[in-house]
């Protein structure tokens, strides 16, 4: 049951932060936001691909620090579809550690 509420923050989370914060063009940044969630697509490199008690901070490629660090660094661009993309992968990856009990 677990892991279908953190699926579903996944796409709810992201949605609520364009409709709070971007509303003038809240279904644009939702769609770049919710685009984040691709960053999963690194799950395909682990074996087994799906386990339900692996943490993945720190575990796939893109859910390590150093990609994080570059995330959060999006958030400060100029630009603003990388800025929301940015924003789209820090809310992942915070969601993500949430799950991890971190």
């Amino acid at each position: 049951m677990f892991n279908y509420i953190h699926l579903a923050l996944h796409i709810l989370v992201p949605v609520a932060i364009a409709w709070f914060f971007f509303r003038p063009i809240w279904k644009r940044a939702a769609l770049i936001m919710l685009a984040a969630n691709l960053v999963d697509l690194d799950h395909l490199l682990a074996d087994p691909i799906y386990a339900p008690d692996r943490c993945s901070i720190n575990f796939h490629p893109m859910h390590r620090m150093l990609p994080i660090s570059l995330y959060g660094a999006m958030v400060f661009l100029p630009w603003q579809p990388v800025r929301l993309l940015g924003i789209g992968l820090i809310t992942h990856m915070l969601l993500d550690a949430v799950d991890c009990g971190l």
